[in-house]
């Protein structure tokens, strides 16, 4: 009996780490959901960046594989054709979205790390995809000020991406608002941070989790009262909030 309690309780501390990517009550029911409707359906491309993304050292900015999943149907969904990804890392959303758009479909994608784009790069053009990829390196704020300076780009993204630094998701949001289309949506990842949103003030976090969790509840409150957007904070993977623009 003191075995059993003792493996249910280690497995709740492991549930509980920093980087875990489920929210759900236990990691079994979140087992259940890869095993039953994820894993069985994953294109072979992905279950291969997935599984070469695992051994890198900073494996837990991957996004999960039920989140993948979940951004492929819903750009098939909106028959997104022009999108934008905000922190690609080794490119898993990334995959996901250009298996997703059609053969002449575009993704503007940024980050600062061009060595974790490289990694899963011959994966993607293997996939037959890479064509649909203009990747910049370097960060996506002065990028995002030169699209804004051309009226022709005001309005012009499907759906748009944000997986990047947390301290900047509200000066990314009031450059984004002006370049997704009414009706189209802007995704922000982590919106729930690993639970930590409605942690104590005392709770025992790490300091990067302490630091980031401020930037993404004043993210969240923000978003909550934007008039312009109409909102959804969905728990897959580590909270995704969508803001499709209403105006």
């Amino acid at each position: 009996m003191a075995t059993n309690t003792q493996e249910q309780q280690s497995q709740a501390a492991r549930h509980q780490e920093v980087g875990h990517k489920s929210l759900l009550q236990t990691d079994d029911l979140y087992q259940y959901i890869l095993e039953t409707s994820v894993y069985p359906r994953e294109p072979q491309p992905m279950k291969e960046l997935r599984e070469l993304t695992a051994k890198h050292p900073w494996n837990l900015m991957t996004t999960s594989a039920d989140e993948g999943q979940f951004l492929n149907m819903l750009l098939k969904l909106i028959n997104a054709k022009n999108t934008m990804e905000i922190g690609v890392y080794t490119g898993y959303s990334l995959l996901a979205t250009a298996l997703a758009l059609p053969h002449d479909g575009k993704i503007l994608a940024m980050d600062i790390n061009r060595k974790n784009y490289e990694l899963g790069l011959p994966v993607i053009q293997k996939a037959g995809v890479a064509h649909k990829i203009e990747f910049k390196e370097g960060p996506a704020m002065p990028v995002l000020d030169e699209l804004l300076q051309d009226e022709k780009n005001h309005g012009s993204y499907d759906l748009i991406f944000v997986d990047a630094d947390k301290d900047n998701y509200l000066n990314y949001h009031k450059r984004l608002i002006e370049l997704v289309k009414v009706g189209g949506l802007i995704g922000y990842d982590n919106t729930l941070w690993n639970g930590s949103v409605v942690a104590p003030a005392d709770a025992p976090l790490r300091k990067y989790v302490r630091y980031y969790r401020d930037f993404v509840m004043e993210l969240n409150k923000a978003l909550a009262v934007d008039p312009r957007i109409e909102i959804c904070m969905l728990p897959v993977g580590d909270g995704i909030t969508l803001c499709r623009r209403l105006k």
